[in-house]
């Protein structure tokens, strides 16, 4: 019922309520101890910390000026043509996924896009596409670039060599996939010419301190993940300083700041720990080991390849962060190999491609847009995403299995 709330947002009511009332209702009927939920919303907290300092940096941004100024360059580089706007963003897009995660897409790339469309006065549904879609195609490609990705290895990654060894062939292959799958969608949005030649937009003072933020915080990181620490705090450390610096310089209250922000975000998120916890504590998860456990001892690639498939989909039905969190107990239980792992892991990225409830980052994203007044419903994620999250996932499990 929970996550029927999630997809459909029934009187359209924020996502956080449906996924909360689920959590609230597990606990009310006696399924979970309140002890044991509240574990789980703990258990979150890298999480939380993560978000808030990209909504931080996102919004210092969008109030400085930043994306305006990325905006008139994008548009100026299009030199006039849709199509190549749409690549020039889509590009940016595999950056900022790489180095500052999928939900640092969604959150600080759709502002700029969007301002990118409205600058270029062309039609802006096909541009934000690519935030959603990019933000998951590319969020294999680092351990930092998707936050579930942590989640599924238990915050014991592997090192970045081993890393890119084993998937540096399927995350290209997603990525190109991704983009030829979604630029033939909206082929017929991207004809014509927009418009090109704009006056540069001067970034002011509080706008290049916004973006030097951005940058030192991808730096961070890098260098987080390579030690192996969580990622969630330095992220919130260098938003809320960032923040400071910029509020304290133009003398401004915080207030305004912090009213913008998506907080319905983090509850949201904490429900879905609360969801999870409940089939670790009904033996859910030792089920699903066994099941694992049998079928990797039967045929490990042919195991592997199914198991990503079916958790891709899973994760339209429950949300990636969840489904990455029953994946990384039930392998942990299951003492699966590498591989398994491995293709879980693409599955609970890039499977969320398919709707808008697949991942907190197409959340964030859906966030974003409905501010700048725009909107998309699940129908028509899922005509898009069922053509370009498939043979995307297809190519990218098939090299991982195959490797």
């Amino acid at each position: 019922m929970a996550t029927a709330g999630v997809i459909t947002r029934p009187f359209k009511w924020p996502e956080a309520i449906w996924a909360v009332a689920g959590a609230l209702l597990i606990v009310a009927l006696g399924l979970l101890p309140i002890t044991q939920a509240l574990q789980a919303v703990a258990k979150g907290a890298d999480v939380y910390f993560f978000l808030f300092g990209m909504m931080l940096l996102s919004e210092v941004g969008r109030r400085e000026g930043l994306f305006d100024w990325v905006a008139v360059l994008a548009v100026n580089h299009a030199k006039g043509s849709p199509a190549r706007l749409f690549s020039l963003v889509y590009l940016v897009g595999v950056v900022v996924t790489t180095f500052l995660s999928n939900d640092a897409a969604a959150v600080v790339l759709t502002p700029a896009v969007f301002a990118a469309a409205k600058k270029a006065d062309t039609k802006p549904l096909p541009l934000l596409f690519v935030c959603a879609f990019i933000a998951n195609a590319a969020s294999f490609v680092l351990p930092i670039s998707n936050p579930a990705n942590l989640v599924l290895y238990g915050n014991h990654t592997p090192a970045l060599s081993l890393w890119l060894g084993r998937f540096i062939v399927p995350s290209v292959l997603s990525i190109a996939a991704t983009y030829f799958m979604l630029r033939w969608a909206q082929r017929r949005d991207l004809r014509g010419e927009c418009k090109s030649g704009l006056d540069n937009v001067p970034l002011s003072s509080s706008g290049r301190i916004a973006l030097g933020g951005i940058a030192v915080t991808a730096i961070v990181l890098l260098l987080v993940s390579a030690f192996d620490m969580q990622l969630g705090l330095p992220t919130a450390i260098l938003g809320a300083t960032t923040a400071a610096i910029v509020l304290i310089q133009e003398r401004k209250s915080p207030w305004a700041l912090v009213r913008d922000i998506s907080w319905s975000v983090l509850p949201l998120v904490a429900g879905l720990f609360v969801l999870v916890e409940v089939l670790q504590h009904t033996g859910v998860i030792a089920h699903l080991a066994q099941m694992l456990q049998s079928a990797t001892q039967r045929d490990e690639s042919l195991s592997a390849g199914l198991s990503g498939g079916v958790i891709a989909i899973a994760s339209n039905l429950m949300n990636n962060l969840p489904a990455g969190l029953i994946s990384s107990a039930t392998v942990m239980q299951a003492h699966s190999p590498e591989r398994v792992i491995d293709a879980l892991l693409i599955g609970v990225d890039l499977g969320p491609n398919l709707s808008i409830t697949g991942s907190l980052a197409t959340i964030l994203w859906l966030n974003a847009i409905r501010r700048e007044g725009e909107d998309v419903g699940f129908w028509k994620f899922l005509q898009v995403g069922t053509v370009v999250m498939i043979p995307a996932l297809i190519l990218a499990l098939g090299a991982r299995v195959l490797i």
